[in-house]
């Protein structure tokens, strides 16, 4: 859906590649150079229009609408001033722009996967299977929030793992509705599992609201860093501010210990815990092959950011892609970041 904000941004868009068209035409400039100017101008007009009307995530739509829709249009139309292999090569980014703009907002978003992970500890006399249920961030629950769910129990998991942000709608009204939408789906599926279901808070979840998601559901659901001692697990679930601690302190816990948090940012402090698992990051929701994700929102290395970490003392960080993906101002798109359910 296109917002108010984009409107403006759209029109100095299109001005900008109708001006740049038309000096190629009359003015005969440097193809080529005129090109990345041009490019160079529309991206810093995008960020500079939307971050005065909104956000840091208003400023990356701007750009997803240059990239993947004025500016094929743009070398489309270019390549028709110019001959030989100028015009291949407009043609080939062109296409392969239309290309990347199909697979980030139409194919990936629910491109849904199931990554495992095996670790191996002593502490553990027989197998046990985790599964984590990270980012569902949702703002319509229905048959791919119902897919995932069902590919988590149906690896028959010992413990569920759900590390926060769940429903994202700015509106109080309609956020509560979906998250009784979101709570029957949970209850229709069976959400449960033989050593609990543990839950913490997301950065899109509202800070006292969030719990009743699971109101009636065998889901521990904490605001607070909590210790849940047991054989052969125990879970430490940390308030949301503690999960972005880079000095968080986590106690030793009997048996094999399992520390869970929505940001990643605490496996850099002292934690005392065999398993930790976190989401947040949804592994950059776009990353660029050879280099990795451009953003985290997270003060872990990008290698740390998706999928699994092997930290000194034998621990293990796993921080999944999530399930759902940015919404409100922030392009809605995933790029060689394919959203997934994990199993440990």
């Amino acid at each position: 859906m296109i917002l108010l904000l984009d409107v403006p941004v759209l029109v100095v868009l299109i001005l900008v590649t109708v001006g740049a068209l038309l000096l190629v035409h009359y003015a005969k400039a440097t193809p080529w150079v005129l090109v990345m100017a041009i490019a160079v101008l529309a991206t810093g007009l995008a960020f500079g229009a939307t971050m005065w009307m909104g956000s840091l995530f208003a400023g990356m739509r701007a750009l997803a609408w240059y990239l993947f829709l004025v500016l094929p249009v743009h070398l489309g139309l270019y390549a028709a001033y110019v001959q030989d292999w100028e015009r291949w090569v407009a043609g080939v980014l062109a296409g392969l722009a239309v290309l990347v703009g199909i697979d980030a907002f139409f194919i990936e978003p629910a491109w849904l996967t199931v990554r495992t992970e095996r670790v191996v500890s002593d502490k553990v006399d027989e197998p046990l299977t985790i599964a984590i249920l990270a980012d569902i961030q949702t703002d319509h629950p229905g048959a791919y929030e119902r897919r995932a769910i069902r590919l988590a129990l149906d690896a028959d998991p010992d413990l569920v793992l759900l590390p926060g942000d769940y429903i994202q709608h700015p509106h109080p009204e309609v956020n509560r509705r979906l998250r009784a939408e979101l709570r029957a789906i949970f209850r229709e599926e069976g959400l449960a599992a033989p050593l609990g279901v543990y839950a913490v808070q997301g950065n899109v979840d509202h800070p006292r609201a969030w719990v009743d998601l699971f109101d009636g559901l065998p889901v521990q659901a904490d605001v607070r860093t909590t210790a849940h001692p047991g054989e052969p697990v125990s879970v430490t679930t940390l308030s949301f501010d503690d999960g972005f601690h880079a000095g968080a302190k986590i106690e030793v816990q009997p048996g094999f210990h399992v520390a869970m948090a929505h940001a990643p940012d605490f496996a850099l402090g002292q934690v005392d815990a065999d398993l930790l698992v976190a989401g947040h990051t949804h592994g950059g929701q776009v990353q660029v092959p050879i280099l990795g994700p451009l953003i985290t929102f997270s003060q872990v290395p990008n290698g740390w950011a998706s999928g699994r970490t092997d930290l000194p003392g034998g621990r293990t960080l796993v921080v999944s892609r999530g399930i759902g993906m940015e919404r409100d101002h922030a392009p809605r798109l995933r790029f060689w970041c394919r959203p997934e359910v994990v199993i440990v």
